[in-house]
């Protein structure tokens, strides 16, 4: 069996040492190596090459999302996913971090079980935990009035979208799993899935969090409007 590839990137020793021990602990993930700086992690991301990095956001020198940038933007490590570990009290870089790159993120404080979880969901190259968590996110940080954090860059352009494929990102930004897009718009998981994979080639993201961000950079949806 192949197992996943994982770096783990906190600036406390405590926090990382406890995150690669219960990463380590499962049978199909491997820690290949641990930072403690944005710039220890984007060296050691080139050398190891990881599946996913486990990313934390503050840090001594360089931060997490100037890590994530770097990496995300690295041709040779188009294989690698970024998955913030983040606190509450970080909930407002979140976006930065997704705009950057990142594939997802998680909570300090979430359950060993969700932690390992939300790596194998990164790796397979789904979005957060669920794409009901990205809403969840973008509408709170949306309501702390800092939603100027959608127009710090040039929306990507949408025109190469069908009508279908306009339809189904809208969906995909409102927190709707393909399963559940699927049904509402009766076609099968698999036609949906297509319809996901389409969008993201044509819109140039690597995963579903890209293609949230991209929604709502276009105005299709709304922070806090259903």
């Amino acid at each position: 069996m192949t197992k996943v590839s994982v770096l783990v990137v906190d600036d406390q020793p405590v926090i990382r040492a406890a995150v690669a021990g219960l990463i380590a602990h499962e049978a199909d993930l491997d820690v290949v190596g641990e930072a403690s700086t944005g710039e220890d992690a984007l060296r050691k991301a080139q050398r190891l090459r990881p599946d996913v990095v486990v990313m934390d956001v503050r840090m001594p020198e360089r931060d997490g999302i100037w890590a994530t940038r770097q990496i995300c933007a690295d041709t040779d490590l188009s294989g690698t996913r970024v998955l913030i570990l983040t606190t509450f009290e970080d909930e407002a870089y979140v976006v930065q971090a997704l705009r950057a790159g990142a594939s997802g993120f998680i909570g300090k404080g979430a359950d060993p079980e969700e932690i390992v979880a939300a790596v194998r969901t990164v790796h397979v190259g789904e979005a957060l935990l669920s794409p009901r968590a990205t809403r969840a996110l973008i509408d709170r940080y949306s309501r702390t009035d800092q939603s100027a954090a959608f127009s710090s860059a040039p929306p990507v352009d949408l025109g190469a979208l069908t009508e279908r494929e306009t339809e189904v990102l809208v969906m995909v930004a409102q927190g709707l799993s393909n399963a559940q897009i699927a049904e509402a718009l009766v076609i099968s998981p698999l036609t949906a899935k297509t319809h996901v994979n389409r969008i993201m080639t044509k819109v140039s993201a690597h995963d579903r969090a890209q293609l949230v961000i991209a929604a709502y950079e276009n105005g299709l949806v709304r922070p806090g409007v259903e």
